[in-house]
C-alpha cells in the first residue's frame, strides 16, 4: 500500500501536517529529533572509545579472546 503514494502523496501528506501542527511546532520538533541524533552519535563514539583505552588495574590492556566465527568449540 505505501508503495504507491509517490511524490503527490507526498506532498499531501506534508501539506496537511504543516496545517495541523503549524510551523512552530514542526521546527521544534525537528530541532529535537536533531539533538537526539547528535547525542545518541555521541554515546556510541564514547562508548567505542572507552573499549579502546579500557586498561586493566596492573596496567594492562583487556583484549577480546571470544572465538571467532568458524573456530569450534575445543574440548
Amino acid at each position: 500500500m505505501l508503495n504507491n503514494i509517490g511524490l503527490p502523496g507526498l506532498l499531501l501528506i506534508a501539506v496537511v501536517v504543516l496545517v495541523l501542527f503549524g510551523r512552530g511546532k514542526i521546527s521544534s520538533l525537528m530541532g529535537e529529533v536533531g539533538k537526539g541524533i547528535t547525542a545518541f552519535k555521541k554515546g556510541v563514539n564514547d562508548s567505542t572509545k572507552e573499549e579502546d583505552t579500557d586498561a586493566l588495574a596492573d596496567g594492562s590492556v583487556a583484549r577480546d579472546v571470544t572465538p571467532e566465527a568458524g573456530e569450534k568449540d575445543k574440548v
